[in-house]
């Protein structure tokens, strides 16, 4: 089991396959590498040893060249002796040069060469004296000299050094031979286990490629049957998406019916209520103390707050459901409809209101007037006493924060200031929430789901709002909306729009 797995990772195998070739080759090279500098070192063994023959053979020549030079013309007194003796002492000069030069690879071959020069120069100073004799008509003294045997004790000495330098590199040379041959049987036998180390790594990535074919070919089959798998999981849970889907979207319709039919239903008890109590105070008024009026004045207020309580759940309730498709939209545009609007609003509260150069975005038109309408009435609405109403815009498009898979990498930040009564930061969250009131009826009028559409209306838009406040000092809120949606996200948008 462990062996298949390792040999499922087909990196792992190719890379051991990588490894041990490397490893074969390198051995080979090296085994044939040290054959062939055991060859060639051999062979040049072999090569400096039969110049160190060829030139102490050549100089032995030369001394029997000479000898026989002088023994002639001593013995004839024919000066045509002296011709080949002449050319013999000439050669031998050299010759002793070339020997001096000579390096034998045996340790002691070094003295008797050395030795052999000596004798060498001696004799030839005994054969130069016995010549000179003779050349000076002193035949007898030179017969005289060559007869005492001095010279031929000398050609003894070389003969001698002759026959040991000669014997030591033969023998020299024959275990060359024999360590020649040894490194022939060594090459056929590394030659060998290279054909055969060659032949099994061939083998072995043969086997090691069929192994990861066969385990490429079940992985495959493998991968092909979970993606049937997968591919049948996704069919049945698309079609459960499906049925979801449309079961959502019948539920939808079913909630926007009740709605419709609950705010119609009882929108007609309240008209009635309304009708039945402005009869009574046109009619019956004079029967009425002045409780009874008090009492049908509170019955028509609360009709009308239960009126209106109705039309904005509603409109809550309609927010996803009714939106419309995204479109290019001008915000510039947007907030100069709504000061237009709220014309008469913002005269009586001597509102000011600056403004900047807001972004084009990819929005529901008519939810975005709705949203800025709401925050600019509520910084109308709610001002301090006394003081004129301050309400500024900014924009800036900042960096996304991370979660937002949604969206791209930039948000685009509008912020609302104004210098109204505020509130404490601790109910921030709690005045997005629907009928949540942080004053009382007869203070601020509202029915206190407005900033709660506002939130639903940003969540739609894939964004967020927030508030900064405390007590006295104004709010400030701020809207964050993508820079760019993507097109999934808008198609789901506008099928939830429908």
């Amino acid at each position: 089991m462990q062996r298949i797995k390792w040999l499922e990772n087909t990196t792992i195998t190719w890379v051991l396959i990588s490894v041990i070739t490397f490893s074969v080759i390198v051995g080979n090279a090296v085994l044939a590498s040290n054959i062939i500098n055991k060859l060639s070192a051999t062979q040049n063994s072999l090569l400096n040893a039969g110049n160190v023959l060829n030139a102490l053979n050549n100089l032995h020549v030369l001394i029997l060249s000479a000898e026989t030079g002088q023994r002639g013309y001593l013995l004839t007194e024919d000066v045509q002796y002296l011709a080949p003796y002449t050319e013999a002492l000439d050669d031998l000069s050299e010759q002793l040069d070339t020997v001096a030069r000579i390096k034998s690879e045996l340790p002691a071959q070094k003295a008797r060469i050395d030795t052999l020069l000596n004798l060498t120069r001696e004799k030839m100073q005994d054969l130069t004296a016995t010549v000179d004799l003779a050349l000076d008509d002193e035949e007898k003294q030179a017969l005289k000299r060559m007869l005492t045997g001095r010279g031929h004790n000398i050609y003894q000495s070389i003969d001698q050094q002759f026959a040991a330098i000669q014997k030591a590199e033969e023998l020299f040379s024959l275990s060359l031979f024999a360590n020649l041959a040894s490194a022939q049987s060594e090459a056929r036998v590394t030659f060998i286990i290279s054909a055969i180390t060659s032949s099994l790594l061939l083998v072995g990535m043969v086997f090691l490629a069929i192994i990861n074919i066969r385990i490429e070919r079940q992985n495959r089959e493998r991968l092909e049957y979970q993606n049937e798998v997968l591919a049948d999981k996704v069919q049945a849970r698309t079609t459960e998406l499906k049925l979801y889907s449309e079961e959502l979207k019948r539920s939808n319709r079913e909630l926007e019916d009740f709605a419709f039919v609950a705010s119609h239903d009882l929108q007609e008890p309240l008209r009635k209520i309304r009708a039945f109590g402005d009869r009574l105070r046109s009619n019956y008024a004079q029967r009425l103390d002045e409780k009874g009026d008090d009492y049908i004045n509170r019955m028509h207020n609360a009709a009308e707050r239960m009126s209106d309580l109705i039309n904005d759940l509603l409109e809550f309730s309609r927010i996803n459901t009714r939106g419309k498709d995204f479109v290019k939209v001008d915000l510039n545009d947007t907030v100069a409809t709504i000061i237009d609007d709220l014309e008469i609003a913002i005269k009586e509260s001597d509102a000011q209101i600056s403004l900047c150069t807001l972004p084009i975005i990819d929005a529901d038109p008519s939810q975005m007037y709705q949203l800025l309408l709401n925050l600019i009435s509520n910084a109308v609405k709610f001002k301090k006493a006394g003081g004129a109403v301050q309400i500024s815009f900014s924009y800036q498009l900042v960096d996304a924060t991370a979660g937002q898979h949604h969206i791209s990498e930039k948000w685009h930040l509008i912020t609302i200031t104004d210098n109204g009564i505020g509130f404490a930061q601790e109910y921030a969250d709690k005045i997005f929430s629907p009928f949540q009131r942080l004053h009382s009826r007869d203070e601020y009028k509202g029915t206190g789901i407005g900033l709660a559409v506002c939130r639903r209306i940003v969540e739609r838009h894939h964004g967020q709002i927030s508030a900064q406040s405390a007590e006295g000092l104004g709010a400030q809120f701020s809207i964050r909306l993508p820079e760019q949606l993507s097109p999934l996200t808008l198609d789901r948008d506008q099928r939830n729009a429908l």
